[in-house]
């Protein structure tokens, strides 16, 4: 599945009816979440059922394209389902309780209520929402692909403009030769990650580096009274501010992952959970700022796409456990740089990332528990770089996700 995005170009008044299409969408997904909620025993057919009943009630829910109707029914039940999944889970603290959407973005259509025209220039909604038919610009071409594996369609409202995303079923895998390269990574903040090769990305900081023009389009956005022509205006610059930021972040992690999936067959990296990292409020906008869930996403993904492996390995001790004699170093974190009596010394972090990958390794089965990190180390890069070449020539078995995962 790949999405392609592209802007629409239309009249203010297609604009409003997109807006009205999104409202409904919002309208019938807080109804099935409020119908959940006071019937027990739903199951997702019944809410899509459930949007039936609401089209016969409100005439502006019937002019909306019954299968958007369903996808909004969809959505809902997709937050129900994770909130009953992160109960058997058992996670802490709290589970993802579903709440009614209050400034929803995106309307989604499936098979039917568009339409493409002849030169996959422009769409056609058919419903009664008044959409009509707007133009698609973009670089990518539609030709190459039947109208049959466009799966949805979406609508989506952003700061700068209306976008058209279409979903399309086509398979992405590549295959790729076999580099016999296995490599860890760990990620930090003064650098954006260390290899076990010594390699230093550094922190692009796309965040801290925009922080005055944000503040200054936050200012201008209180200096302005509630409800104004000039308000919405200015809290139209602040969002555009924070889109370019996060656009920069998401080009950003998109091509260094795919760089480093191309680069190695083997990836490891540590299972993060950034979710209760951001508690400390001294390191939150940072980690935020570095963005290292969505590297890891696109990490995985192209692994996905190229044939290689992602393993995510348990944090415990990778940086205060010497690579070199497995033996523990307790420091603190102002001490970058890791000394071990066996005579390791190294940075810190590179430590860590060639922990990470001793991990990995052990998960996948190349290396014994029993094995110590010195025989590891002694057999050298190239040694390791010839085994992990005959395995992927003999077609072995890898488990193409992480055991963790």
């Amino acid at each position: 599945m790949i999405v392609y995005e592209f802007k629409l170009k239309g009249k203010e008044q297609q604009y409003q009816a997109v807006d009205d299409a999104i409202r409904t969408s919002q309208f019938i997904r807080n109804k099935c979440l409020r119908f959940w909620m006071d019937n027990k025993g739903i199951n997702k057919y019944d809410l899509s059922a459930y949007t039936a009943v609401l089209a016969k009630e409100f005439p502006f829910a019937n002019e909306l394209n019954s299968t958007a109707r369903q996808s909004s029914a969809e959505r809902c039940w997709s937050g129900i389902n994770r909130f009953f999944e992160n109960c058997k889970k058992k996670i802490a603290l709290k589970k993802g309780f579903p709440r009614f959407k209050k400034n929803q973005r995106s309307v989604e259509y499936k098979k039917s209520g568009w339409k493409l025209s002849e030169d996959r220039k422009r769409i056609t909604f058919t419903d009664k929402k008044g959409i009509g038919s707007v133009k698609l610009v973009g670089t990518y071409d539609l030709h190459f692909y039947q109208v049959e594996q466009i799966q949805r369609v979406r609508l989506v409202k952003k700061a700068d403009g209306y976008y058209c995303q279409f979903c399309i079923q086509v398979e992405v895998k590549q295959t790729l030769q076999p580099t016999g390269r296995a490599i860890g990574i760990d990620v930090g903040l003064n650098h954006f990650y260390t290899d076990s090769q010594g390699e230093k990305v550094d922190n692009p900081r796309f965040l801290r580096k925009s922080e005055k023009r944000l503040k200054k389009a936050q200012r201008q956005v209180s200096k302005k009274v509630k409800g104004s022509n000039n308000r919405k205006k200015a809290i139209n610059r602040l969002g555009r501010t924070h889109l370019k930021v996060s656009r920069q972040r998401k080009d950003f992690a998109v091509k260094l992952a795919r760089c480093v999936v191309m680069s190695n067959d083997i990836v490891a990296v540590e299972d993060l959970k950034v979710r209760n990292m951001v508690k400390n409020h001294h390191l939150a906008k940072s980690i935020s700022d570095a963005a290292w869930s969505q590297f890891r996403e696109w990490l995985e993904y192209f692994a996905l796409k190229f044939g290689k492996i992602v393993v995510a390995v348990p944090t415990h001790f990778t940086s205060q456990n010497c690579s070199g004699c497995g033996e523990v170093v307790k420091k603190s974190l102002s001490i970058r740089t890791h000394v071990c009596k066996c005579g390791v010394v190294l940075d810190r972090d590179e430590n860590a990332a060639i922990n990470i990958l001793i991990k990995a390794l052990r998960l996948l089965g190349y290396v014994s528990n029993t094995v110590g990190h010195t025989e590891i180390n002694a057999c050298g890069e190239t040694i390791l770089y010839l085994n992990l070449a005959a395995a992927f020539k003999q077609d072995c078995s890898l488990k193409q996700e992480s055991p963790s995962l």
